[in-house]
């Protein structure tokens, strides 16, 4: 590889770094303004360093880095969410996603999402209540 290609490789890493970021921020920001998940991000302490947290968790995920190692569903299972929580999430991620990153991370990272957003949901609330509704606990 000649060094304009990796020039040329490290520029686009870097603008996808960076738009990763804008990203998050952006899908944060409209997180805390939205009526049913804004009580919810606006409970994240220290909110600087979750972001980052994040980015580099959507950089392992669409970039293959090495700077996130966490297991993301472990840090949901307490929180105060119901089934239309996540509905409204990812239509809100997949805006962000849409208007900052270039088309074919978008599109991977809403896939990614979209299959989190399932797989959260289906271990979060394992059970059908007698109204018929997801639950976290058996029906009595």
């Amino acid at each position: 590889m000649s060094a304009s290609t990796v020039s040329t490789a490290d520029a686009e890493h870097a603008a996808i770094e960076a738009a990763i970021a804008t990203c998050v921020r952006s899908f944060y920001d409209k997180g805390l303004a939205d009526p049913l998940l804004g009580p919810i991000f606006g409970a994240i302490p220290e909110l600087d360093q979750h972001l980052d947290v994040i980015a580099a968790f959507w950089s392992k995920s669409l970039l293959g880095t090495e700077r996130y190692q966490g297991h993301p569903f472990a840090v949901h299972i307490n929180l105060p969410v119901e089934p239309e929580h996540f509905a409204r999430w990812l239509e809100l991620f997949t805006q962000s996603v849409r208007e900052n990153l270039p088309s074919e991370q978008a599109e991977q990272a809403v896939a990614k999402a979209t299959h989190m957003s399932q797989c959260f949901q289906g271990g979060l609330f394992p059970f059908t209540g007698a109204d018929g509704k997801p639950s976290r606990l058996p029906p009595r």
